[in-house]
């Protein structure tokens, strides 16, 4: 089994993005990844972002197989994904393309928690964010 928690971190809205995720497997140590996201997100659109970079890295990782239980403070996240439908344009993109996804997942369970409860991936998008504001100043 792996616990993985996600997080994203955004500098306006849209604006600027970056996305952290905590990897807890079961049976080996913690895994933890910052980086940037492209181009200029809503707070939301950037956690539909983080959810989707976590399914390819996954997927890259050939850990398809195992049960993945994924935690995001994000409600519109796990709203959106849970009920498998959006009235926002915004986020069909997004909800599209995590679809595509799922079906490599034997056992995936979305889940939300309180920010409080979030702390690891929160630091590790804050990380991301600042590394997309360097981007940004270095093409300015």
């Amino acid at each position: 089994m792996i616990k993985a928690f996600i997080d994203a971190s955004t500098k306006g809205n849209p604006g600027p993005s970056g996305g952290g995720i905590l990897l807890v497997p079961t049976d080996s140590p913690q895994e933890q990844y910052h980086f940037s996201l492209k181009g200029q997100l809503t707070n939301h659109e950037a956690e539909f972002a983080v959810f989707l970079h976590l399914l390819h890295l996954l997927i890259e990782k050939q850990q398809t197989a195992e049960t993945v239980l994924v935690y995001s403070d994000s409600k519109v996240l796990v709203s959106t994904v849970d009920h498998n439908t959006t009235k926002n344009p915004l986020f069909l993109p997004w909800l599209t393309a995590i679809q595509d996804l799922l079906p490599h997942f034997q056992l995936l369970i979305l889940q939300w928690l309180p920010e409080s409860q979030n702390k690891g991936a929160d630091h590790l998008a804050r990380q991301g964010l600042a590394k997309a504001l360097k981007l940004q100043n270095r093409r300015k």
